[in-house]
């Protein structure tokens, strides 16, 4: 792991050094999950929320498809962190009013693929003074600006922690990272053809040469990114609305429909559950944090 820089010593969004699980972040909600278990808590997994039943201003339940078809889980507290526009338009008993559904039903949002490719070696030369294994390029990720080419972003996962390669210093694992619209042609694309385009760009750009990937996996993820135009400049109707349920939270990048990052996600759920422990009725802290200016990437006067 990583220590931290004092943050004042350097831009949110180029600091060098911080903490990550040696596994990845997928380490960290296993052992988290495996807590909960501990404590006698349950997870279920496999359950799509078709409906968030409501009576007055109190949820009472939520209608779920399962593998062993719809259920009704009923609870005092609900904490959700599912789109926030699938959480209104889902509403159902007592029904948000239309101003709400109408701001709701336009909140944009940007889906995403990523393609994962193993490949022997980058073409992209260390010409920097930090040691690498197999003195690959340092970073953890590559913002594209190559106008000739679909892809947003490369990530380097040797870099944010080698241990999630198998053989670190002779290959390397990458993260091809595509921005894209649910059902477009991209997003439809079969994985075998996605796994092309996606290493066909590379080559393209001088990345990786020809047949140099060794292994692939591609991921879609539906409303990845929450966009802040359309109706959204209407969110704090919305807002003011969900806080009129006492036993409704919403924490998360897409349950407040906020660009968070996990360190922030995280601390949403954090004031949540303070919130819950200690009685507070304000939503107040939860629904403030990351709004401090001088975390945001764009900074005025830079």
């Amino acid at each position: 792991m990583f220590g931290t820089k004092n943050k004042g010593e350097v831009e949110t969004s180029l600091i060098e050094q911080f903490w990550y699980p040696k596994y990845g972040p997928g380490q960290l909600w296993e052992t988290a999950a495996e807590k909960v278990k501990e404590l006698g808590g349950k997870i279920l997994t496999g359950c799509q929320v078709k409906k968030i039943m409501c009576e007055g201003r109190k949820v009472t339940s939520v209608v779920c498809d399962t593998a062993e078809g719809e259920k009704t889980f009923t609870g005092d507290i609900f904490i959700s962190s599912m789109p926030v526009k699938d959480l209104i338009l889902g509403m159902d008993g007592t029904k948000p009013c239309d101003t709400v559904i109408k701001i709701a039903e336009g909140l944009p949002y940007r889906d995403f693929v990523t393609v994962g490719l193993l490949v022997n070696k980058l073409n992209l030369k260390n010409e920097t003074n930090k040691t690498t294994l197999g003195n690959i390029v340092p970073d953890c990720w590559i913002y594209v600006q190559d106008k000739g080419v679909k892809l947003g972003r490369i990530q380097i996962f040797n870099n944010w922690s080698p241990y999630m390669v198998e053989k670190p210093e002779d290959t390397v694992w990458i993260g091809l990272e595509y921005f894209c619209a649910e059902g477009d042609d991209f997003w439809n694309m079969s994985e075998e053809d996605c796994v092309k385009f996606a290493t066909a760009e590379l080559v393209k750009m001088g990345v990786i040469s020809e047949n140099e990937v060794l292994d692939s996996h591609r991921e879609k993820v539906k409303k990845a990114y929450p966009a802040y135009f359309d109706t959204y400049k209407h969110f704090d109707t919305m807002i003011k609305f969900l806080d009129t349920f006492p036993n409704l939270y919403c924490v998360g990048r897409n349950g407040q429909h906020r660009y968070n990052n996990m360190d922030h996600s995280m601390l949403t759920a954090m004031e949540t559950a303070e919130a819950i422990k200690t009685g507070k009725k304000s939503r107040k802290d939860i629904w403030n944090v990351n709004t401090e200016k001088e975390y945001h990437e764009e900074k005025s006067g830079n």
